[in-house]
């Protein structure tokens, strides 16, 4: 899952970056509000954080800017503001979520993993299920029949996406935009591999390949 982290407090946005990216998140940062306009619109973000206290355009107004275009993805307010006046202007703006500052790491990955569910129409559970697996996303492990299988970063972040998007068809290009930040070099031939050991360690059949267009999480056992 790729984030858009808009964050001028350079000592919290490196935080928060390593943070997210611990937890399996493609996080792309900016500190200005008038870049953040434009970066929102045009890469396919699956979140956005974004703060209320931008240097070049506020908060409030980026987010006015990106519903008013049309821009359905989700996003969470994270601010030392803590008014409910301010609160309640974000929410009108079109926020999704509010976090305010100072807030705990734990509080923020939960509300993130919440959001993508709620976003594809899934139940927010204590973990995430599709057809037969469960994933963990704390400890980055899936169980399928009360058995923990173990895997990589990488085969997490591709897990966890084919997931949330269960049944639909998924080519190279677009998981590569939703896999990687703005700044990774993005090779077809690197999801293959990960593909294939996926498919090793839960099943063939797990995953499909749709020629010509791309793989599609099915989710039977082989």
């Amino acid at each position: 899952m790729r984030l858009l982290l808009v964050e001028d407090n350079v000592p919290l946005a490196d935080e928060l970056t390593a943070s997210l990216q611990r937890q399996g998140y493609a996080v792309d940062w900016l500190a200005d509000g008038r870049d953040a306009v434009h970066q929102g619109q045009s890469e396919p973000y699956d979140l956005i954080i974004l703060d209320l206290g931008l240097p070049g355009l506020p908060g409030l107004e980026v987010l006015a800017q990106w519903r008013a275009a049309g821009l359905a993805t989700p996003v969470l307010i994270l601010t030392a503001r803590g008014s409910w006046a301010e609160r309640i202007e974000g929410l009108k703006a079109g926020a999704d979520d509010y976090l305010g500052k100072p807030f705990h790491p734990e509080e923020l990955q939960l509300r993130i993993q919440a959001l993508l569910r709620r976003a594809r129409g899934l139940a927010n559970q204590p973990m995430l299920e599709a057809a037969g697996l469960h994933l963990d996303e704390g400890r980055q492990c899936v169980t399928r029949d009360g058995v923990d299988i173990q895997l990589t970063a990488a085969e997490f972040r591709l897990l966890r996406y084919f997931m949330l998007h269960p049944g639909q068809i998924l080519s190279k290009s677009h998981l590569a935009e939703h896999l990687y930040d703005g700044e990774t070099e993005r090779d077809s031939n690197v999801l293959e591999v990960h593909v294939n050991h996926l498919r090793r360690k839960l099943g063939r059949s797990v995953i499909e390949t749709r020629r010509g267009q791309g793989y599609r999480y099915a989710g039977n056992s082989a």
